[in-house]
């Protein structure tokens, strides 16, 4: 059983910036891709990012996605997300996400239904 854990949520001001940290524990994780989703009321689950076990990023293109950036640190268990000038439409629980699969095959990795584990979520509020 594979749990994720986010952190770094929490109150930022329109402009400003966070860093959403994901830690899987429960499994030796490797060959996992992770990535990262949004879910605000009333809309439907929003991928952002994901990367892939050798490091290779997944992103729609799409500037307003441009100021969100995966990272994942090398052999740990660990990804990232930094969220750059954040706008009160950013509001939303922020959900890390991983799959049993090293890499990403052509047109996977942006559906919720392909990844096997998620975190609880941390919120994020963007005041105006």
């Amino acid at each position: 059983q594979v749990q994720l854990v986010e952190s770094g949520g929490g109150l930022v001001q329109t402009g400003g910036s966070l860093r959403l940290s994901c830690v899987a524990s429960g499994r030796t994780f490797s060959n996992y891709t992770m990535g990262w989703f949004r879910h605000s009321p009333g809309k439907e689950r929003d991928f952002l990012a994901a990367i892939s076990w050798s490091g290779a990023k997944l992103s729609f293109a799409d500037p307003e996605k441009d100021r969100f950036i995966i990272s994942r640190e090398s052999g740990k268990n660990t990804a990232y997300l930094q969220m750059n000038d954040l706008k009160p439409e950013d509001t939303a629980v922020y959900y890390c996400v991983a799959r049993d699969r090293p890499e990403f095959g052509r047109n996977e990795g942006y559906r919720p239904q392909e990844y096997d584990y998620w975190g609880q979520g941390t919120q994020v509020t963007v005041s105006s």
